[in-house]
C-alpha cells in the first residue's frame, strides 16, 4: 500500500514558475513507476509527465515538454514536478500517482493516487 500527498501548488502568474512535490509512504517507493496527471475545470484528467523506477527515463505530454521536468529522489520517497514557463491553460488540479511496476504509462493505469494540488496561473 502506498499513500501518495502532492504539495507545492498555488497561484503564480504567467511566465512564472512552481515545483509540486508527492511525498509517498511506504518502503517501496523506489520500484515504483511514477506519474504526474492533471485536471482542467470541465475536461477530463490528462496526462502531463511520467518517469520510471530509478529515474533514468521520462515522459511528457507535448503541451509541457521543454518547460515541465519530472524527477524522483528514491532517497527521500519523493517526486517531483519543476513547472516554468507557465501559462493560464496550466490551470488545474496535478495529481500524483504510482503504479506497482518499474515502467510507466500514459494511461491512468496507476494502483495509487494523491489527493491532488490546484495550481492556478493568472493571466
Amino acid at each position: 500500500q502506498v499513500q501518495l500527498v502532492e504539495s507545492g501548488g498555488g497561484l503564480v502568474q504567467a511566465g512564472g514558475s512552481l515545483r509540486l512535490s508527492c511525498a509517498a509512504s511506504g518502503r517501496t517507493f523506489s520500484s515504483y513507476a511514477m506519474g504526474w496527471f492533471r485536471q482542467a475545470p470541465g475536461k477530463e484528467r490528462a496526462f502531463v509527465a511520467a518517469i520510471n523506477w530509478i529515474g533514468s527515463s521520462t515522459d511528457y505530454a507535448d503541451s509541457v515538454k521543454g518547460r515541465f521536468t519530472i524527477s524522483r529522489d528514491n532517497a527521500k520517497n519523493t517526486l517531483y514536478l519543476q513547472m516554468s514557463t507557465l501559462k493560464p491553460e496550466d490551470t488545474a488540479v496535478y495529481y500524483c500517482a504510482a503504479r506497482d511496476v518499474s515502467y510507466y504509462t500514459r494511461k491512468e493505469d496507476y494502483a495509487y493516487w494523491g489527493q491532488g494540488t490546484q495550481v492556478t496561473v493568472s493571466s
